[in-house]
């Protein structure tokens, strides 16, 4: 089995596209879907197909620790993200991935010492779920044809997305400026240790911030059992900024 493909080589894959038409101009487009995209893009924004962000925060392990990491979000292979979390004297190094249908998790201590290896069916599922709610931050894929829209409430637009052989139906709550104030979905996970099941999961975005022409969420509370007290007692353990996005 060949080596798996590296972060650069998944955003050395993308290739630059083309200048798109105003998102607005959709067919079918709730008015709550075609006002974020709008306010997400821009008017001609190109029709990017990854993104390479750079980003530090918070994770929640046995307690809250800093991290750094990278990552690039590819919208035809899937995202790899490469962290460091500190603990202390000790560094924590590793990556999620979903590359060409295959999810993974891999973490070492010291660069040496495992402290997480996974990967198989369930990790899989759970990494499409991860993915398709990180298109928040290549919002061209969520205004591709492959894309289905619907709305239920005036300010709550859901994205059908497949990733691989998942549907997901990434849920958004959108400002009347067209500005994203959530996103949640329902993920496959394990979160209390037990059986995979599908968990609410999702986000509250605190900040926004505009990259080449792409205005995108760049801070946010992220976890299980989104909409619930439990998300605010134990489910949050990410807190994210975004530093640096690219795209091509």
């Amino acid at each position: 089995m060949g080596a798996k493909p590296s972060l650069e080589e998944i955003w050395e894959s993308a290739k630059p596209r083309a200048q798109a038409t105003a998102p607005s101009t959709a067919e079918n487009l709730p008015d709550a879907a075609r006002r974020y995209l709008d306010h997400a893009l821009g008017s001609g924004s190109s029709t990017a197909s990854a993104a390479r962000l750079r980003m530090r925060g918070e994770i929640k392990l046995d307690r809250w620790l800093p991290f750094e990491a990278h990552e690039v979000l590819h919208a035809d292979r899937g995202m790899v993200w490469e962290a460091t979390v500190n603990k202390g004297r000790l560094t924590i190094r590793g990556h999620d991935r979903l590359v060409d249908g295959q999810g993974e998790m891999k973490w070492k201590m010291l660069g040496l010492i495992p402290v997480m290896s996974a990967a198989g069916a369930d990790i899989t599922r759970s990494a499409a779920g991860r993915f398709a709610a990180e298109l928040i931050w290549l919002p061209s894929a969520l205004a591709r044809s492959s894309v289905s829209w619907s709305a239920n409430e005036p300010n709550a637009p859901v994205a059908h997305v497949s990733v691989g052989r998942e549907r997901v139906d990434l849920h958004l709550r959108i400002a009347d400026t067209g500005a994203l104030q959530s996103m949640s979905l329902l993920r496959w996970g394990n979160p209390d240790g037990g059986a995979y099941r599908y968990v609410p999961f999702g986000g509250r975005v605190e900040r926004e911030g505009t990259f080449e022409g792409r205005t995108i969420p760049t801070k946010l509370r992220v976890g299980w059992h989104f909409g619930a007290q439990r998300f605010d007692d134990d489910g949050e353990f990410f807190r994210v900024e975004i530093e640096q996005a690219a795209y091509r």
